[in-house]
C-alpha cells in the first residue's frame, strides 16, 4: 500500500470515533470514504443505518450488511462523513471529482454535522486548481458551456460519464474562485445547471487531515 493510501486509511479510521450509538450516518463517495465504509462494518448493529450519497456507496454498504435508508425516510442525519477534492482554510470545498456532487450536497445539507476527511494533499489556500465540476442537464450542455466562458472559465465536458441522476458533468478549469459563496450562487443560477461542486455556502463543520505524522483536526481560519 502506498503512502497516500495509508494516509487515506488513517483519516478514515479517525472518523469512526465520531460515530455514536444509534446514529444515522450519512456516507459520502470516493476512495477515502471506501476505507471509512470498511471501518464502519463492525458498527453495523450499533448504528440505526446509513444514508448513501451514491449508488456505488449504497452497494458497498449493503455488501457489508449495513442497513441503507432512503433520505425520505429520515428527518435528520446526525453526522455525514465525506472526502473532498480541495479544502480551503474556511472549510469550503470542491467536490464532485467522482461525479456524485448532487447527492453529496443533498445529504450534507440534510446533516447536522459534516465531517470532511482528507489527506494533506487536498489542502489549498484558494479553491480552483482542481477543476470545478457542474452537474448539468444534457440538453443544456452547450449553452452552459458558453455561459461559463463569460466567467472566464474553460469548460470541459466529461465525456462517457453519466451521473446517478442520468445527467452529465462539465468541469471548469482556470476559474477564479476567490469568492466561493458568490461563485457557487452565480453558477447555480445558470439554467440547466443542477448542482455546482462548490460546497461553500454549506461547507464542512470539521476537517480531519492526515499527514506523515498522523491525523489532526484542522483549525478553521477567521474571515
Amino acid at each position: 500500500m502506498g503512502d497516500k493510501e495509508i494516509k487515506k486509511q488513517a483519516v478514515a479510521k479517525a472518523a469512526i470515533d465520531y460515530i455514536e450509538y444509534d446514529d444515522i450516518v450519512g456516507v459520502g463517495t470516493g476512495s477515502t470514504v471506501n476505507y471509512f465504509i470498511d471501518y464502519l462494518k463492525p458498527l453495523k448493529n450499533k448504528i440505526s443505518g446509513a444514508v448513501a450519497s451514491s449508488i456505488i456507496t449504497q452497494k458497498k454498504l449493503e455488501a457489508l450488511g449495513i442497513r441503507v435508508l432512503d433520505l425520505n425516510e429520515v428527518s435528520e442525519i446526525p453526522i455525514y462523513i465525506d472526502g473532498a477534492d480541495e479544502v480551503n482554510p474556511y472549510f469550503q470545498l470542491i467536490k464532485g471529482g467522482g461525479g456524485a456532487l448532487t447527492r453529496e450536497k443533498i445529504v450534507a445539507s440534510a446533516s447536522k454535522k459534516f465531517i470532511c476527511i482528507v489527506d494533506e494533499s487536498k489542502l489549498v489556500n484558494t479553491l480552483g486548481k482542481f477543476p470545478l465540476p457542474l452537474e448539468v442537464i444534457p440538453m443544456s450542455r452547450s449553452f452552459v458551456a458558453r455561459e461559463i466562458v463569460k466567467y472566464n472559465g474553460m469548460p470541459v465536458w466529461r465525456e462517457e460519464f453519466v451521473t446517478d441522476n442520468k445527467n452529465i458533468i462539465i468541469d471548469i478549469n482556470n476559474l477564479d474562485i476567490s469568492e466561493p459563496i458568490k461563485t457557487e450562487k452565480d453558477l447555480s443560477q445558470i439554467p440547466g445547471v443542477l448542482t455546482v461542486g462548490l460546497f461553500a455556502n454549506r461547507g464542512a463543520d470539521e476537517v480531519l487531515v492526515s499527514n506523515k505524522d498522523g491525523v489532526y483536526k484542522m483549525e478553521k481560519a477567521n474571515k
